[in-house]
């Protein structure tokens, strides 16, 4: 990581932080209007989706194929979230499914925390939320991670200007902000809500996937690692929280795999743009292969007759 980039993201978690303080203190002595909360909700849904869909299951995991107009657009927009440059979170992002929960994984509460004891849960948490952002030992090798990144142009070309996309991520809710209210009052309170408070949301809720989903939750399938699928983090997470479907399929362009019961967002998001054609072959992992993998499903299969099997997506 340069060292622009890591001044960027440090920048990045702490001044969001500031922001949340000062916001708080003018909703105390002002109120906050609905322009400001619609540029925050506006700003946070386009955002994330840049990590979501864009970053995590476009980037990382090739979860669809789209045009290089579409996936430069999300790559800004997940740029724009201010998590680091499509390269680095990317890397990052495998390396952690290459060797999650175990020593390598860049950002587990587990790996280098043995020993239990609510110290050691609560040192492993802290280093999954946040504190693996100031080391620099465990990131991902950029070539080794993301050889295809770097070898697209578009996306070196995205990566190399993040600090100006970060610009632009504050810059549109405080233009937004004032040409709305007509005045820089508006524009203020434009920056602050849908800039810092915003960024401030996104960050917690996007590290609580690295933090919360390996320590809590609901694991019906066999996995290697700690991941587990957190129902109340859904909805702010975007679909990201049904970590451990996304652990046990990662491939998988849908993470809400009970598509009544676990709502995912970004998956509701990908099926628009297939439907509008925009996104084509998108991995989904069909029920039989889902059964598969189940718990117990294996020593099931081992009792029962044999028989032929149909192959199914791989996850």
């Amino acid at each position: 990581m340069s060292r622009l980039h890591r001044n960027v993201n440090i920048a990045a978690v702490v001044i969001p932080f500031v922001g949340l303080i000062v916001a708080i203190v003018l909703l105390w002595g002002w109120g906050v209007t609905w322009v400001d909360l619609g540029l925050m909700a506006f700003m946070y849904v386009i955002t994330g989706l840049g990590i979501t869909v864009g970053y995590h299951r476009m980037l990382t995991h090739r979860s669809f194929q789209t045009s290089k107009p579409v996936e430069y657009t999300f790559a800004i927009l997940g740029s724009m979230a201010i998590e680091g440059s499509p390269i680095e979170w990317v890397a990052d992002h495998r390396k952690h499914h290459a060797h999650s929960d175990q020593e390598g994984d860049p950002h587990s509460p587990h790996a280098g925390f043995a020993g239990g004891g609510l110290r050691n849960a609560l040192r492993g948490l802290y280093h999954a939320h946040i504190g693996w952002l100031f080391v620099n030992e465990g990131r991902a090798t950029k070539r080794k991670y993301a050889p295809d990144l770097l070898d697209d142009p578009g996306i070196r070309w995205i990566s190399r200007r993040f600090p100006y996309f970060v610009l632009l991520s504050l810059a549109i809710p405080a233009v937004l902000g004032g040409l709305i209210t007509w005045s820089w009052k508006g524009a203020l309170t434009g920056l602050l809500w849908g800039g810092f408070v915003r960024i401030f949301f996104l960050h917690h809720v996007t590290w609580s996937v690295n933090s919360i989903c390996h320590f809590l939750g609901n694991r019906p399938f066999q996995v290697d690692d700690h991941s587990g699928n957190v129902f109340w983090l859904a909805i702010p997470s975007l679909g990201e929280a049904w970590h451990h479907n996304h652990h046990a399929f990662p491939r998988s362009a849908v993470h809400g795999l009970r598509s009544r019961r676990q709502i995912d967002i970004s998956a509701g998001v990908i099926w628009a743009m297939e439907k509008l054609g925009l996104v084509w072959n998108v991995v989904r992992i069909p029920p039989e292969r889902q059964a598969q993998k189940l718990v117990g499903a294996a020593a099931g299969a081992a009792s029962a007759p044999a028989r032929e099997t149909v192959g199914a997506a791989g996850d």
